[in-house]
């Protein structure tokens, strides 16, 4: 089992930047394929950023392209999202999830290919 817990969400103004960080425990999170993905007010959850267990491999949604980075430090068990250019249509609940098999290479977009998920971080931005 993996527990996931997100921090460093909040309000911030059009333009502003936030770090959102995903801590892991239960199991070491070095090697797993992990992402992040948001929720809207009455939208379903969409990717945004996913990571391969090594961290040499990353994936980004068209919109965040350029404005977002994720990153990951296996030795800490957490992984990053730095958001920078933030604008209104970013905001959203902030969850990350792990899958439960180790691929070093792989990342994946879907939600249905991950096993944990973290509760969410509220990321709001005002215009």
């Amino acid at each position: 089992q993996v527990q996931l817990v997100e921090s460093g969400g909040g309000l911030v103004q059009a333009g502003g930047s936030l770090r959102l960080s995903c801590a892991a425990s239960g199991r070491t999170a070095g090697g797993l394929a992990m992402g992040w993905f948001r929720q809207a007010p009455g939208k379903g959850r969409e990717f945004v950023a996913a990571i391969s267990g090594s961290g040499a491999n990353t994936d980004y949604t068209d919109p965040v392209k350029g404005r977002f980075t994720i990153s990951r430090v296996n030795a800490k068990n957490t992984v990053y999202l730095q958001m920078n250019s933030l604008n209104p249509e970013d905001t959203a609940v902030y969850s990350c999830a792990a899958r439960s098999t180790y691929s070093s290479s792989n990342y994946y977009r879907a939600v249905r290919e991950y096993d944990y998920w973290g509760q969410g971080t509220q990321v709001t931005v005002s215009s």
